[in-house]
């Protein structure tokens, strides 16, 4: 999840995007890392944060996916684009798409063994 929040932040600020919608990404990157250092602090503790934030970065980038490959139109082509590259834009939404599914798998919660 870390990873994926690094990615995501990095991505954010190297994008072209008006500053406003720069703003609200980091913002919301920042509440996602709040989220993995609580559960880092106690691992013990209620995951179900992290995971609806993983679940949440899941669906933007399977949105991303989408719309850059004309599935849907959502008007938010510009975001999902990184450098007007649509190659680098469809490969960095399929990684991300993948770390995001894979942290959300790897934070649910496993039934005990008895």
């Amino acid at each position: 999840m870390l990873a994926l929040v690094v990615a995501q932040t990095l991505s954010t600020l190297l994008s072209g995007d008006l500053a406003e919608l720069r703003v609200i990404g980091l913002l919301f990157n920042v509440a996602a890392a709040f989220s993995c250092y609580l559960v880092l602090r106690r691992p013990d503790r209620n995951r179900w944060p992290l995971v609806a934030w993983s679940a949440g970065f899941f669906g933007w980038h399977v949105t991303g996916l989408l719309a850059l490959a004309g599935v849907v139109t959502t008007g938010l082509d510009a975001v999902f684009t990184i450098g007007g590259d649509a190659r680098l834009s469809l490969l960095y939404q399929v990684v991300l798409t993948t770390v995001a599914g894979f942290a959300v798998h790897l934070l649910l919660p496993r039934p005990s063994k008895s």
